[in-house]
């Protein structure tokens, strides 16, 4: 793999963050394995990201040679652009609209609902579970068609922005004892998460699972309790 042009580069994160990981994922991908990273205690958030990110307050902020990126999303395309070396983004402008669409499908449709049916009970949680296979079933139908990762024979931006999927995803539904990504339901999903988390690059940069249920179920107790 052709190293990337890695001068000043410094991430500002958070360990259980997936939006974070992903940057982490993207940044191996893209040969960049030489950076600073700067762990965040979002409880008690520093006055260097209350400075970078002034707007959203959050994590991952990029930086890269003096300039800030931040939101996840745009930090992927920003990283694209810069580092060329292995492309995340397809090629053709359709197969980019298309990716970028189904990312933000999934960040604005699938995780949310998915979240709120981990931390609620009731009524809520039905409906925010509902919402959220929903939107998996959208994504099994639309998405995967036959080929092992959304970009195709190897891993890309889309691969890389639904990561949380294969990952957080089975952690959410331990926490909240519910099921959205159903193996008989979701089959492709099922079996393309199995082959994204198996890639080298990505088996090696995965947050522990136990430390993230025992995170999570924190989380989630504390969110109840309000």
């Amino acid at each position: 793999m052709a190293m990337a042009d890695q001068t000043n580069v410094k991430l500002l994160g958070m360990w259980a963050s997936p939006f974070v990981r992903r940057v982490q994922w993207a940044l191996s991908l893209k040969g960049v394995i030489s950076y600073d990273y700067v762990e965040e205690d979002i409880l008690n958030k520093s006055s260097l990201l209350l400075e970078l990110n002034p707007v959203h307050q959050k994590v991952p902020v990029l930086i890269h040679d003096g300039k800030v990126i931040c939101e996840s999303l745009v930090i992927l395309e920003y990283m694209d652009e810069t580092w060329k070396g292995i492309p995340l983004l397809p090629h053709d402008p359709h197969g980019r609209a298309m990716a970028r669409f189904w990312a933000r499908f999934s960040d604005e449709k699938l995780e949310p609902n998915a979240w709120t049916a981990m931390c609620s009970e009731g009524e809520e949680k039905e409906g925010a579970l509902k919402r959220a296979i929903e939107a998996a079933s959208k994504i099994e139908e639309q998405l995967i068609k036959g080929r092992r990762f959304f970009g195709g024979d190897d891993i890309g931006y889309l691969d890389v922005a639904m990561g949380w999927v294969a990952c957080w995803l089975p952690v959410w539904e331990e926490v909240g004892a519910m099921s959205i990504v159903d193996p008989a339901r979701h089959p492709r999903i099922t079996s393309w998460a199995g082959d994204f988390l198996s890639h080298p690059l990505i088996r090696t940069n995965l947050p522990p699972k136990d430390e993230m249920v025992d995170y999570f179920h924190g989380k989630r107790k504390r969110i109840m309790a309000h």
